[in-house]
């Protein structure tokens, strides 16, 4: 049990300071620097994401904003430098949160701007961060047992004091469906299940591309033209891929993505006139029958 403990941290401006505190109910970790608010942030949205991924080889970047990028591989190297191929810009500032050993090699791609998240590291990695000063935090309790510390989301308003459950969300695979005349492979459902986790722990209108276990475009907070905007960023790399939504799309939505090559859209409930236009382009359609709106 850990003695209960405040520490002051800077804010998010200069001008600004910020507080946490460690008490009974917190994990069990080392952090080698003191983290501003911004980064205390970004590791929590990188180990929400990893807790979906606790049992292979995991990589996730993320930001006080939210998640970048995600990526599994069959090495854990693997995973970071998919992840660092789909996110090149954010990977040289933000959280890399991994889900197992961290080696020499992995480290060796990282700048001092980042923050590296491990269960463990080697000691020849742990050498190399100290030598080049990237902050490092380990994480003692079981990733597998993460969820079992996540606690009510708090967030006090002028309004008053908004208090909600976490989302512990699984799929169901009674409610989980394949709504078109073209059925899915087994590649596609499993992407389309990393997609959807992945959905689950982007901010409000996310939508995210990804094909063979990798994020190739991320969209959230927009409030239209998500689709658009994550296809271009995608760019090429959209053909044959998979499109996960949490928000509700248009015809114009499944164009869109037709255009792209797309070859599944996964998305909580679809209309008629939905599964009509994936029908026109061979397009498969899964619905989950539920949502992950994250605020």
């Amino acid at each position: 049990m850990l003695a209960e403990e405040i520490r002051i941290i800077s804010g998010e401006n200069d001008f600004q300071t910020a507080s946490y505190e460690k008490n009974e109910k917190t994990l069990d970790y080392e952090i080698s620097k003191n983290p501003t608010y911004g980064e205390l942030i970004s590791i929590v949205r990188g180990l929400n994401a990893a807790s979906e991924f606790f049992d292979v080889k995991a990589a996730i970047l993320s930001t006080g904003t939210g998640i970048c990028a995600v990526s599994l591989g069959k090495t854990l190297e693997e995973a970071v430098k998919n992840v660092m191929d789909s996110n090149p810009i954010d990977f040289m500032s933000s959280t890399l949160t991994v889900t197992s050993e961290v080696n020499s090699d992995v480290v060796k791609l990282l700048k001092d701007t980042n923050i590296i998240v491990a269960p463990k590291y080697t000691k020849n990695a742990i050498e190399y961060l100290q030598a080049h000063d990237i902050c490092y935090l380990t994480i003692h309790t079981p990733l597998k047992e993460y969820k079992k510390y996540q606690q009510n989301e708090v967030k006090v308003t002028p309004l008053g004091t908004l208090t909600q459950i976490p989302n512990l969300s699984e799929l169901d695979k009674d409610k989980f469906k394949v709504v078109s005349k073209t059925k899915p492979t087994v590649e596609q459902i499993e992407d389309s299940v990393f997609a959807w986790k992945v959905a689950k722990h982007i901010s409000t209108q996310a939508i995210v591309i990804a094909k063979d276990l990798k994020t190739t475009a991320i969209a959230q907070g927009l409030q239209k033209s998500s689709v658009e905007y994550a296809i271009d960023h995608s760019c090429d790399m959209s053909k044959e891929a998979i499109l996960a939504s949490d928000l509700p799309i248009t015809v114009h939505d499944v164009n869109v993505a037709a255009q792209g090559r797309i070859s599944l859209i996964i998305l909580p409930f679809a209309q008629k006139d939905i599964v009509a236009a994936a029908d026109k382009y061979n397009m498969v359609v899964i619905t989950t029958g539920m949502t992950n709106i994250l605020y």
